[in-house]
C-alpha cells in the first residue's frame, strides 16, 4: 500500500530540515575556523587528483551548492564522469571526522538524485577526507559503504581497506 504525505508534514519536514541545515552550518562553521579551511585548501587538489587518477572522473568541482525549495545540499569536491566510466563521487573534507559527518554524507547520498536528476544512472560513491579520525569512526564509515582517505605526506590518500566492498548509493535508498 502507498503512504502519503501531506502537505502540512512536508511543510514540517522542510521547516525542520531547514533548521537543522542552519544549525549544521553553524557547527562547520565553527570548525572552519579553527582548522577546516587549511584542510579544505589541502584537500581540493588532492582529492581532484585522486578523483581523476583512481576513480576517472573528468569533471572535478569544489564548494558545489544546489538548492531545491528552501533546503540546499553543499559538497566539498563533487566528480562526475560520462561514457564507461558512468559515475559520480561526492567528498566531504572534514579536519576531525566524527560519527555525525558520516550520517551527513549518508544523508547527501540519499537525496543526490532528488538534487541532481541529471546524474541519473550513473554509479554514486561517497568519500570521507580527513586530517585525524579515530579507528572505530573509520570502521564505521566502511561498514557504511564510504571510501575513507586520510592526509598524508601533503596528500590524501584512500585508506587500504581489507575486504572492503564500496557501496553504490545509486542503488541504495536510506529512507525509512
Amino acid at each position: 500500500m502507498e503512504s502519503t504525505t501531506s502537505f502540512d508534514e512536508i511543510k514540517k519536514i522542510l521547516t525542520r530540515t531547514a533548521e537543522l541545515t542552519e544549525r549544521n552550518a553553524k557547527l562547520i562553521g565553527d570548525l572552519g575556523n579553527k582548522f577546516g579551511s587549511f584542510t579544505e585548501g589541502m584537500a581540493f587538489p588532492a582529492m581532484e587528483k585522486v578523483l581523476r587518477e583512481r576513480f576517472g572522473m573528468t569533471t572535478v568541482t569544489t564548494r558545489y551548492k544546489t538548492q531545491k525549495g528552501s533546503d540546499t545540499i553543499e559538497i566539498d569536491v563533487l566528480g562526475i564522469a560520462n561514457g564507461a566510466v558512468n559515475t559520480v563521487v561526492v567528498v566531504e573534507v572534514k579536519s576531525h571526522l566524527k560519527r555525525r559527518d558520516i550520517e551527513q554524507l549518508l544523508k547527501v547520498l540519499d537525496r543526490f538524485a532528488d538534487y541532481f536528476p541529471e546524474q541519473k544512472g550513473k554509479k554514486l560513491y561517497g568519500i570521507l577526507a580527513f586530517v585525524d579520525a579515530s579507528d572505530n569512526v573509520i570502521q564505521e564509515a566502511e561498514k557504511s559503504g564510504l571510501y575513507v582517505a586520510r592526509i598524508h605526506d601533503e596528500l590524501f590518500d584512500l585508506l587500504p581497506l581489507n575486504g572492503f566492498l564500496p557501496k553504490d548509493f545509486s542503488q541504495v535508498t536510506l529512507k525509512q
